[in-house]
Formats: structure tokens, C-alpha cells, sequence
């Protein structure tokens, strides 16, 4: 994952993709994709709201999926992010990236008014303003795509919910960056699952245990809430938390080969080690998610240096179990029903996520991920909450709380949700104190 401060044109480090891109693959169960008649329409026009790695790598695989595309706007809070990826956008794409200064806006409003100068939105800021960002997006009828997650807290969830629920009514394509889904191995082991070969699903894991990174050191120059916006990755109400950020990938594909949401989690957590530029995150996390089959989600997440790494999916049936390998391609079962399945290496799924999703604008197919993205989001969201409190967190409990991470914020002079102490250390949650849903 990129950090903060990172204006590279990379997404998730892939490698891009030259050529034509291919005909998009129907993706089995999400989205649902139903048949459309062909359109035959002007080139469409993108706007990208959040000029980062993860904003300018979704840009760029847009450019790279639909060749007649065009990206006429960009909004980002920084001058300098803007400039930094519109110049990479533009190297790689040339006159196709037509964003005169009139269509570059700074600050907490640009949105706006990038969204409006479209056909397609790519939103990719932090995810503490994805769910006002999507809802401008519908309401001014545009397609969009959502970096994942999609909300900090539960009130955000709910907004996405009804903004997907309005996208779905006046038939705009909806794309959420859970690339996994998109790519063949997921789909086969999991339809696989579906179909019974490893019989009743017992249990799942996920894992991200990926080394630490680190914050973003403070600038003189930086105000708090600039501090905090630049360094986002290290403070919940702007990230998430890493267990949203990160395990929410493991999270979503334990959801789809369950083929439901939990009803209710516990976990723990902690920060390890106390650092200025480190925020208000923990470092690590074990949470049990349970499902309303019986079935369970065991998931870790760890940044602690020297630890033990993995990111991997695993379940484990009555029949046999099965294991997930990214990054290796390697998909395999054993036990009654043996398979395996080695991908090729140079498989893309982040291109293969726009590659279905323009494909869906152009030919008019329902196209709608903004579900299951949230919920999958509220999953994850569920395991902080339980890590926060140290409590039993319940589904309802979850998706009905009007605890809020978030605020609107309207300018830089604005006061930050959180403040640090004299010893420039921010303070972190307290399980068995802490309220946290």
C-alpha cells in the first residue's frame, strides 16, 4: 500500500498493463452482471477526486480500459498531490489527460465541481470522505468507482447503503476496489466452495500481517488537520484503522465464500510501541467474527517489525480445506474433492476490476459492487469495534450506531477529531474503557 505521502502512479505496486484491454469476464456472484444492449456513445469523460497512489492508479487503469476515455478533472485537498499525480497520469496517457487549470480545484469542496465536469468518478481520498464524495456522485448521476474501504464508521456505512440503493434506481455502475473478487483463482475456489467441495464451511482465516510503515514526520509548515490529512493512514477517523484498511480484503472474500455477513465478533488488540507519527492506530489485531451458519472468520492483522508475515485466505470444511495463496497465484483444496490451481503471475486484477466496470457503462449491464462493499466494510469495522471496546459486538449494534469517527470538516482551520497530549503522543483506545460503537 502506498503511504501517504507517496505520488506515484502506482496502485498496490502493480505493474501497468500496455495493450488493449481484455474483454471483461463475467465475475461470479458480485457484481451481478446481466445482459445490455450495446451503446454507441461519445467518449466518456472521468473525474479523479483524490490525486494519490491510490487515486492516480485507479485513474490510470481507467485510461487503460476504455481507450476513448478522457480525464477532464481532478480535485484533490493538496496543490502539490494534484500536480505530482496529474503529471504522472499524463506522461503515460498524454492529450487523453485534458485537465486545464479551470478543472483543478484544491480543498474540501472540489469535489464538487470535478464530479460535475464527468460521465465517471473515480474516488479515491481517504476513505473518512468516500461516503459524501459517493453521494454527490449519484445524486449528480454519475458512474463511480470507490477505493475500498468505503466508510470509517457505522453512519458512513449506512450513507454508501442508501447511496448504492439510489445508484441501483437510476441504473449507474457502481465499482468497488475489492480487486480480489475479479480475479479467476478467487472465482474458481470459490465457486468451487459454493458447490460443495469442501462441504459444510466450518471456518475461514485471513491474514495481513505485512511489516510497519512509517508515518509521515512533521513539517513546521503543517497545521494539525494538515498533519493529520497528509499522515491519514496513521489516524482512525481518516484510515480506518488498519484492520479496515488492510484485512478488509481477507474480510470480504471470507464473506463471499460464507455467502453471508457476521452476526456478531469479539477481538483484541494493542499498539506495541508509541510514536508521534504513528497516530492513534494499534499495530496488531486477532478477531472471531461469527456468521449465522455457526461458521467463523478468524483474522489477524500485524505491523510490528520482525513478526511473522502472511496475506492469505484459508477455509477449512467437512470435507477438506482450502487455501489461498496471493501474490503466489496458488489456489488449492485437499481432502475428499483434491484440486489445484496455479494463476498466471502476470494476472492484473486491479486492471480486471475497471476492465468489468467499463465494459458494464458501455454495454449497459447492471453493475452495482456498492453493496457488498459496504457491508464487507461494516465487517471489518465491527472487528475494530471490538478490539476498541474489548466487547462482544453484535451486527445490528454495528450497522445502527451513531458513533461517529468522521466529522465534517469544511476548511484546514477546522479542529481535528483528535488532539495530541503534551508529550506529542495521541491517545489511543483503551479495551474495557473505550467507547467504541
Amino acid at each position: 500500500m502506498n503511504t501517504p505521502e507517496q505520488s506515484s502512479i502506482d496502485r498496490r505496486s502493480f505493474l501497468v498493463q500496455s495493450g488493449a484491454a481484455a474483454t471483461a469476464a463475467s465475475v461470479m456472484g458480485f457484481p451481478f452482471v446481466g445482459r445490455g444492449a450495446e451503446q454507441s456513445v461519445a467518449p466518456l469523460k472521468i473525474a479523479l477526486v483524490g490525486c494519490g497512489g491510490r487515486g492516480a492508479g485507479a485513474a490510470n487503469q481507467a485510461l487503460v480500459a476504455d481507450k476513448q476515455a478522457r480525464l477532464v478533472a481532478v480535485a484533490d485537498l493538496f496543490a502539490d498531490k494534484l500536480a505530482s499525480g496529474l503529471k504522472a497520469l499524463k506522461g503515460i496517457h498524454g492529450d487523453r489527460v485534458d485537465v486545464p487549470p479551470e478543472r483543478q480545484f484544491v480543498g474540501f469542496e472540489g469535489y464538487k465541481q470535478a464530479i460535475a465536469a464527468a460521465d465517471v468518478v473515480i474516488l479515491g481520498t481517504p476513505c473518512a470522505f468516500r461516503p459524501a464524495h459517493f453521494e454527490e456522485a449519484v445524486r449528480q448521476g454519475k458512474h463511480s468507482f470507490l477505493e475500498k474501504p468505503v466508510a470509517v464508521d457505522a453512519p458512513g456505512v449506512r450513507r454508501v447503503l442508501a447511496a448504492g440503493a439510489e445508484a441501483r434506481r437510476k441504473n449507474l455502475k457502481v465499482a468497488v476496489g475489492f480487486q480480489r473478487r475479479h480475479k479467476k483463482g478467487f472465482q474458481e475456489m470459490v465457486r468451487r466452495i459454493h458447490d460443495g467441495q469442501l462441504g459444510e464451511v466450518i471456518y475461514t482465516r485471513a491474514f495481513a500481517n505485512t511489516p510497519l510503515r512509517t508515518g509521515l514526520v512533521r513539517k513546521p509548515e503543517f497545521g494539525e488537520l494538515e498533519y493529520q490529512c497528509r499522515n491519514w493512514y496513521y489516524f482512525s477517523w481518516l484510515s480506518a484503522d488498519f484492520i479496515v484498511d488492510n484485512l478488509i480484503h481477507g474480510i470480504d472474500i471470507s464473506n463471499w465464500i460464507h455467502n453471508a455477513y457476521p452476526v456478531r465478533a469479539h477481538g483484541m488488540g494493542a499498539l506495541s510501541e508509541r510514536s508521534p507519527d504513528y497516530g492513534d492506530l494499534f499495530d496488531h489485531f486477532a478477531v472471531e467474527w461469527e456468521y449465522p451458519s455457526g461458521g467463523r472468520l478468524f483474522g489477524e492483522c500485524d505491523r510490528r517489525p520482525g513478526c511473522w508475515a502472511s496475506v492469505s485466505n484459508h477455509a477449512v470444511g467437512s470435507l477438506g480445506k482450502a487455501d489461498f495463496l496471493d501474490g503466489r497465484e496458488l489456489y488449492s483444496i485437499t481432502g475428499k474433492n483434491p484440486w489445484q490451481m496455479k494463476s498466471e503471475r502476470g494476472e492484473n486484477p486491479y486492471q480486471q476490476e475497471h476492465d468489468d466496470f467499463f465494459e458494464a457503462i458501455h454495454k449497459n449491464l447492471p453493475y452495482d459492487e456498492s453493496e457488498y462493499g459496504a457491508k464487507s466494510t461494516l465487517t471489518a469495522i465491527m472487528g475494530r469495534m471490538a478490539a476498541y471496546s474489548g466487547k462482544i459486538v453484535e451486527w445490528d449494534a454495528a450497522l445502527n450506531s451513531n458513533f461517529s469517527l468522521a466529522p465534517d470538516i469544511a476548511s484546514m482551520s477546522d479542529k481535528p477529531p483528535i488532539l495530541p497530549g503534551e508529550n506529542g503522543l495521541y491517545p489511543i483506545a483503551a479495551a474495557g474503557r473505550t467507547v467504541a460503537f
